[in-house]
């Protein structure tokens, strides 16, 4: 296992996968070509043949994944002829025949997204992150991803009622209710599923380079430090990056030796800029 450590990797992932030991990798976070894209480089797999192309993916990262691991999966649909494509429902459906559970649904907003519209819709500014584990038991480290609280609190707890110091059921009797005091003296709170996160607008060289924050997100809530972080479409290497910045172990594969030259380079970009920041003693965030 050690010889894919902290590397990156030039092949198909599949056949790269299939010489990895099982249950080995802590995380896999990746964003695959979608339906009928970049035809010049990943061949634009069309939607009907999609699920098809996927599943023997699917099934390596099933076996490579540890008990406790979790894979997710950012992707989304593509309109033909005039309505939606079925291939991510249909993924699902077989990934879940597959022997995967599909435990959560993230739904990345891209807040910049460029305006736009058609004759018969608008332009999309989100995309599916999908949870899919081997278990129901496995880690979530959720305080690691805490938010603050917001300016909402100011007023809202400055004058508790007799309602808000117990737990009030809805009115509906749907099980579900809260006890607004336990926000009482909280910085942080936990999120929710949709992430709030701009688009890629740097030029990465890269058709489809996702924001460093959307791995790095789920690279903190799903694994601590020294585990495993695997993408097997690489691309630009921003999860990679991510990984190495938090302290994770990486793997990348790209099909693309472009890409998988690519990602070396911003892997040794991002180091450099690592060590200035340290010499100047500053953290990444505050250099940027």
């Amino acid at each position: 296992m050690q010889e894919y450590i902290n590397k990156i990797i030039c092949g198909n992932c599949a056949e790269v996968m299939a010489k990895m030991p099982d249950n080995c990798v802590d995380l896999v976070v990746t964003s695959p070509p979608y339906a009928d894209n970049r035809k010049n480089t990943y061949g634009g797999v069309s939607p009907d043949r999609y699920v098809e192309w996927f599943l023997p993916v699917s099934g390596e990262i099933l076996r490579i994944l540890k008990n406790t691991g979790t894979f997710i999966l950012n992707i989304k649909e593509k309109v033909v002829g005039g309505e939606r494509s079925c291939y991510v429902l249909e993924l699902i459906l077989e990934m879940r025949k597959q022997g995967w559970l599909w435990t959560e649904e993230f739904i990345w907003h891209k807040k910049n997204c460029f305006p736009g519209k058609w004759s018969n819709r608008f332009r999309d500014s989100w995309e599916r992150c999908l949870q899919f584990n081997k278990n129901k038991s496995f880690a979530m480290y959720q305080d690691a991803v805490k938010v603050p609280i917001g300016s909402w609190a100011k007023s809202r707890l400055k004058n508790l009622s007799d309602t808000d110091l117990i737990r009030d059921e809805t009115k509906n009797n749907s099980g579900f209710g809260k006890k607004v005091a336990n926000w009482l003296n909280k910085e942080t709170v936990y999120p929710t599923n949709v992430l709030y996160l701009p688009t890629e607008c740097s030029n990465k060289n890269h058709s489809a380079a996702f924001p460093e924050e959307l791995p790095s997100w789920f690279i903190k809530l799903f694994t601590r430090e020294n585990e495993t972080v695997l993408d097997p479409f690489v691309g630009s290497g921003t999860s990679a990056v991510a990984a190495k910045k938090l302290g994770r172990n990486y793997i990348g594969v790209d099909i693309i030796r472009e890409y998988c030259d690519l990602s070396e380079s911003n892997l040794k970009k991002s180091e450099h800029e690592r060590e200035q920041c340290h010499q100047y003693g500053l953290t990444t965030q505050e250099a940027n």
